[in-house]
């Protein structure tokens, strides 16, 4: 079965062939009719939104290793190359469509569960897993987070995001690339289960508190797919009429919440039901949500609001806007944390605009503190049994910096430079908290292990861009600190 691993872009040699003519005869076969992609990746803006223009000229000029796609600068002029990168930041002539049929058509099912063990086939503890998505050259390793052994390394497709999500017992992950493909993993057996792709551009999906369900969201076309969680087969779409920002499960609530992108919306869809409808009921917001968080029993919503001023707190029971919170900048709630400090929960989220992170009152809704950073950040973890937040400075010169604060002073109490000059980000706790994982986003990164307790490092494993990892017990517990 071929994969999407990654950009795979082709290019006429014809000296006089327009850009359209030359991807219709020389790339269509891979990247499919309209550019919506086919074996290879879609090559449309809303695809290729995250990688930078001069980074597709690269690929084209020097090709990917371990992939399909080979160096064309021996055959192509500086001009042509030049003219193809352009040509794919542009949107297609007509607009490219994906719908229910062409869902249906996508679904492929890659192993039979019930000739599959339902035990674990490894040693590993199953709820110390670690699924560590590396985007340098599109894989996923599955980690003991005891041993720290890789058990599994396998392909997936293009540009995986969103974080991957798991199912209540830990057995299953699920995962969504950017250009739309579902894939279901089977952690017990280090298997592939089936896949499918519900979009052209998807934002990420999650999954039900009771195992039955896996929503995605997209931005292409804008509306929520509805899976079945055993296999991945369409259940049925639903319309928003806008972009989806994100959906995440509330597991107390028995529901998915959906935050959309073009209108001043929070939907809930409840699956508490035997045979639940999914109607969505409709919240107003005072604002577009592009990020949000939830209070720890998922009765507020945090959310971003330009008109706001910065965040605004959702009732999720009665549905208003109960408070605006006064966030400067580009506050990143669905990074942020929360942890017990004088027995009062407090909220912390970074900043992709701004050196500071923000930390709130749970209870009250004001705001503590601004803790000055190095630099623009984009990730905070924690751990219940660790003192310290961690926060990386993701953006600007300082972004190979680590910030630990300390969760009683809100002081940032150490920096660390894991590997000077590359940058360091995303960490995650083992199930007891005992060790930390960080990660080098670098073709030659890595990722580290380091003692929560004396700060030690205790392994260093080399990965190519391991952009995230992810705690099966934290996932499936919830557990404090980790993301949601």
């Amino acid at each position: 079965m071929k994969r999407l691993l990654l950009v795979p872009l082709l290019w006429a040699t014809a000296a006089h062939g327009t850009p359209a003519q030359d991807y219709r005869q020389y790339c269509e076969s891979c990247h499919g009719l309209n550019r919506i992609g086919a074996t290879g990746p879609a090559l449309l803006p809303e695809s290729l939104g995250r990688i930078k223009p001069e980074e597709v000229r690269k690929v084209i000029e020097q090709g990917r290793p371990a992939s399909q796609m080979v160096a064309f600068a021996p055959q192509l002029s500086a001009a042509q190359m030049d003219g193809l990168a352009e040509f794919l930041q542009q949107p297609p002539d007509s607009p490219a469509t994906w719908n229910e049929h062409d869902i249906r058509n996508s679904h492929s099912v890659l192993a039979d569960l019930r000739q599959l063990p339902s035990t674990p086939q490894h040693h590993a503890d199953p709820l110390n897993l670690f699924v560590v998505v590396e985007s340098g050259d599109h894989h996923m390793d599955i980690l003991d987070g005891d041993t720290f052994a890789v058990l599994d390394r396998f392909p997936t497709h293009f540009a995986v995001h969103g974080g991957p999500k798991f199912s209540p017992d830990g057995r299953f992950v699920y995962f969504a690339s950017r250009d739309g493909w579902i894939s279901q993993y089977d952690l017990h057996n280090l298997k592939l289960i089936a896949e499918i792709r519900v979009g052209l551009n998807t934002r990420n999906l999650a999954v039900s508190k009771d195992g039955r369900w896996v929503l995605a969201g997209n931005y292409l076309p804008g509306n929520l797919v509805l899976l079945d969680a055993r296999d991945l087969s369409l259940v049925k779409t639903l319309d928003t009429g806008s972009r989806v920002s994100a959906v995440y499960t509330a597991p107390p609530r028995n529901s998915f919440i959906v935050a959309l992108k073009d209108v001043n919306e929070v939907w809930e869809l409840s699956y508490a039901d035997a045979q639940p409808s999914f109607k969505p009921r409709r919240i107003q917001a005072q604002d577009v949500l592009d990020d949000f968080s939830f209070s720890p029993d998922y009765r507020q919503l945090i959310a971003t609001s330009r008109k706001a001023g910065g965040g605004q707190v959702i009732d999720l029971d009665s549905g208003r806007v109960v408070t605006d919170i006064p966030l400067s900048g580009m506050p990143h709630l669905g990074s942020g944390t929360y942890w017990q400090r004088n027995g009062q929960w407090v909220f912390a989220t970074p900043n992709i605009s701004k050196g500071q992170i923000s930390v709130i009152d749970l209870k009250t809704w004001t705001l503590l503190k601004q803790i000055p950073t190095l630099g623009p950040g984009f990730f905070m973890r924690s751990h219940v049994n660790s003192r310290y937040v961690w926060s990386d400075v993701f953006f600007g010169p300082d972004n190979d910096a680590i910030h630990l604060i300390d969760k009683q002073t809100l002081e940032i109490a150490h920096t660390l430079r894991p590997m000077p000059g590359k940058t360091a980000a995303h960490v995650e706790f083992t199930r007891d908290g005992r060790y930390v994982l960080l990660s080098i986003w670098a073709t030659d990164g890595a990722l580290i292990v380091y003692d929560s307790q004396t700060l030690k490092e205790v392994k260093r494993i080399p990965m190519n861009k391991p952009s995230g990892k992810y705690n099966v017990g934290n996932k499936v517990e919830f557990a404090e600190g980790t993301s949601h």
